[in-house]
């Protein structure tokens, strides 16, 4: 199937100031895309222990749950979990992680507590929203930021004539830029083969963040005048196609794994 996670809803930018929130989330419609996918590749077992926890939200709905509920002091907690650091040069052994703990920490923790089992109904439904959206976070390169500029949001830069920065590029612009539906969008990207799907869902969470600084280079090929466009959205769209995929096949990998794949 088809698919991929990135991004949007519409942000607005002030070239004065930079909301720390806009670091932390991919858009809306990317979100709707990883979950829509994962959907696909859930084995009966697991989509039905799935459903049967989100009870009446889908999975692409559940894939934005983690930020919308920014503004809900309950969850302060989690206001670190959408990015991790990963500097030029160095592992993320080697980083000073945040004290509340980022994505990378977060997702092991979770995922880790999901398979124990033994929690709430709340806790159980809380923390597997979590994950789907956490999945779909660490895909998009600049949720794995160098340390330097906010994930990108401090690159100011024009999209197609208008006041921008690089993780809103990332997040929503392209995506948005596209006119597709989350659900046409999801059917058109999802081309992944048998062998990928196994290759794909048998990597952790630590290579997809690698695999993301992996791609970090190629986001910042940015030119002189900081005005890109369609030029740059040709050179990159495959790539976010890639990772919105790559995330839904993820999330559903992860998903049977906890609950009972075939």
């Amino acid at each position: 199937m088809k698919g991929f996670l990135i991004l949007a809803a519409a942000l607005f930018f002030n070239t004065g100031e930079i909301e720390h929130q806009e670091y932390q989330k991919w858009g809306q419609i990317g979100h709707y895309v990883t979950g829509e996918i994962a959907d696909v590749y859930l084995t009966d077992e697991a989509r039905d222990r799935v459903y049967e926890i989100l009870g009446d939200r889908s999975l692409s709905l559940s894939a934005v749950w983690m930020d919308d509920i920014r503004s809900d002091s309950e969850y302060d907690y989690t206001r670190t979990w959408h990015w991790a650091t990963i500097p030029e040069g160095k592992t993320y052994e080697e980083t000073e992680q945040e004290e509340d703990g980022d994505i990378i920490w977060a997702l092991e923790t979770l995922i880790d507590e999901l398979k124990r089992g033994g929690l709430t109904e709340k806790e159980e439904k809380d923390k597997l929203r979590l994950v789907i959206h956490m999945i779909g976070d660490i895909h998009q390169p600049l949720h794995v930021g160098n340390g330097e500029d906010m994930g990108g949001n401090e690159v100011r830069l024009q999209w197609m004539g208008e006041n921008s920065n690089l993780h809103r590029v990332w997040d929503s612009d392209v995506i948005n830029s596209l006119q597709m539906s989350y659900s046409e969008l999801a059917w058109e990207i999802d081309i992944a083969t048998d062998e990928q799907v196994e290759e794909w869902q048998s990597a952790t969470v630590r290579d997809w963040a690698y695999e993301s600084v992996s791609y970090r280079d190629r986001v910042y090929d940015l030119p002189d005048d900081m005005r890109i466009g369609y030029e740059y959205r040709y050179q990159n769209r495959d790539l976010i196609f890639r990772r919105l995929l790559q995330a839904g096949i993820r999330t559903a990998g992860v998903l049977n794994d906890i609950y009972g794949a075939e």
